[in-house]
């Protein structure tokens, strides 16, 4: 993998860049759609290419190991080859699934137990199966595992928690030293900074990550119940002590503030299932703010659903249209509704990087913000 700065914010902490990988290049700041399970819910691979068009889209192992299994994806070549994508993915780890079962899971220094939620049969994820198991779905990037906290969280625990995740990336790198590529190109993999909202943890597991040396980082536990400017803060934190010559993946954020914010704190990489989640239930985001679509102001409101047409769903239908949808539950509404909101995503996090590259991403972003903090 290869990664070049391009340009940095003269007023912010913002970067332009590209990362290559051997399944092409990656504009960033770059907002990844998350596939969960081998699709990008509700949207077809041609709709996703055509009209959204990112340069990555996110995998997760956890749900991919469970349901096909591992099995499965190698019969086919991979995930690329089994979901028909031929662009980037990145995987996650499967900690943060780890961490949503508290109810279902015991951790100890060996690695974790946990119940599938779908049968409830026993699995264990360890540092190294779970680089096995990154390996055979064959995504382009790959991270370390870790434990996600919870907020909030103990000092104490939240200490313990970061020096276990700290051994075990040092196992999750000792064991990829001896396991081959499996498709015919290379992974890249990033290790994931955690130590909740303490800055003192949060500073020393950055320092810990960054001697890791590896190509890329991340930074993980954020996003899980923190206040905003406390997720700000732990970013900041952070950044300074991350490398500038290697991409930063702020993991599971978030809302498009929180995108605007954090790429103005020097953050390239999100994902966050918000867009396809909200989308489902009628939440659409805008540059001009969120509209449920589900009121019934918009009944007899025939305008295009965004009149800046990110994608072709805003300017062909209407409101009313996409509001009626909904009210009789047809499933096209939900499938509008994502490619809207993952389209504007895009747009978003592209219109970032056109700004950074111009040199007024600040001015820009300070207007964006107070647009988007609205209900329409």
């Amino acid at each position: 993998m290869k990664f070049d700065l391009l340009k940095k914010d003269k007023n912010t902490k913002a970067r332009a860049a590209t990362l290559t990988t051997d399944h092409g290049v990656i504009e960033t700041p770059i907002f990844m759609p998350v596939g969960t399970v081998g699709t990008v819910k509700g949207v077809h691979q041609r709709e996703l290419k055509n009209d959204i068009n990112p340069d990555v889209i996110l995998g997760n192992t956890y749900h991919l190991y469970l349901r096909p299994q591992i099995e499965i994806l190698e019969k086919a070549g991979g995930l690329h080859k089994f979901m028909n994508w031929d662009r980037n993915i990145l995987t996650d780890s499967g900690g943060y699934q780890v961490y949503s079962l508290s109810a279902n899971r015991k951790i100890k220094e060996e690695g974790v137990k946990f119940r599938s939620h779908i049968d409830g049969s026993y699995h264990v994820f360890t540092p190294e199966n779970v680089m096995e198991i990154q390996r055979s779905i064959g995504a382009d990037i790959i991270m370390a595992f870790d434990e996600c906290t919870p907020y909030p969280c103990d000092y104490n625990y939240a200490k313990r928690s970061m020096h276990m995740t700290h051994r075990w990336l040092d196992r999750c790198i000792n064991h990829l030293d001896n396991l081959p590529f499996k498709y015919g190109y290379s992974q890249a993999f990033f290790p994931i900074v955690q130590g909740s909202t303490y800055k003192d943890l949060r500073k020393q597991s950055a320092e810990y990550i960054a001697n890791a040396d590896a190509v890329g980082n991340a930074i993980g536990g954020l996003s899980v119940g923190e206040p905003a400017e406390e997720m700000y803060a732990m970013t900041d934190v952070v950044c300074a002590v991350l490398p500038e010559d290697k991409p930063r993946y702020l993991m599971g954020v978030g809302t498009p503030i929180n995108i605007l914010e954090n790429i103005a704190l020097g953050i390239d990489m999100f994902d966050c299932v918000m867009p396809t989640r909200n989308a489902r239930n009628g939440m659409l985001f805008t540059a001009h703010g969120t509209i449920n679509i589900k009121n019934r102001k918009w009944a007899d409101d025939f305008s295009p659903i965004d009149e800046m047409g990110i994608t072709w769903v805003d300017t062909e239908y209407s409101k009313a249209y996409l509001k009626h949808l909904f009210s009789v539950n047809e499933l096209l509404g939900k499938q509008i509704a994502t490619i809207h909101n993952l389209g504007f995503y895009l747009w978003l996090v592209r219109e970032a990087r056109k700004r950074i590259l111009a040199g007024d991403f600040d001015t820009w972003k300070t207007k964006m913000v107070a647009q988007m903090d609205k209900r329409l």
